[in-house]
């Protein structure tokens, strides 16, 4: 029986070599991490079976450069909330599940909600922006911060 995705799955030197190459390349064919982790093809394919069931590898997915997919634009979202009892947070955190919200989250501090989003032209955002925010009853108010540059955009857990 696979372990719930909230409890910690025991993992070993070779789990974390594995998890280590499929963040940089999840493309690479079982008998070549096999090599690099220095096991069988049928071991590893294994161990990342048993990652995924306990939850510790939850998606295999492509990065797409979002210029090239003609989604130049990389808009940060401060948010504030008017309330934040469970059902309001749960509705607003539903309303900010959209295709051009790359991330969502709910945090701590001056802010509730920290979001990033990619568009195509500061109209789609506007557009976007009157959607989620200026029409969402819950929200108080939001602050928009446009990324100049992508300094550093990654993906990968640290599993050193």
């Amino acid at each position: 029986m696979a372990k719930p995705a909230s409890s910690v799955l025991d993992l070993d030197g070779f789990d974390w070599s594995i998890l280590a190459l499929v963040q940089r390349d999840n493309a690479l064919p079982l008998r070549a991490l096999a090599e690099k982790v220095n096991l069988s093809t049928a071991a590893v394919q294994r161990r990342i079976k048993r990652m995924e069931e306990g939850g510790v590898i939850i998606a295999n997915v492509a990065v797409v450069d979002p210029v090239k997919a003609g989604k130049p634009i990389t808009i940060l979202a401060e948010v504030s909330v008017e309330r934040t009892s469970i059902d309001a947070l749960t509705a607003t955190k539903a309303s900010f599940s959209v295709p051009q919200v790359q991330q969502c989250y709910y945090v701590t501090g001056e802010v509730d909600f920290v979001l990033v989003l990619n568009v195509a032209s500061m109209q789609e955002y506007q557009e976007l922006a009157a959607r989620l925010f200026a029409e969402n009853p819950n929200v108080k108010w939001f602050k928009t911060l446009v990324a100049l540059d992508r300094v550093k955009v990654g993906l990968e857990v640290p599993v050193s």
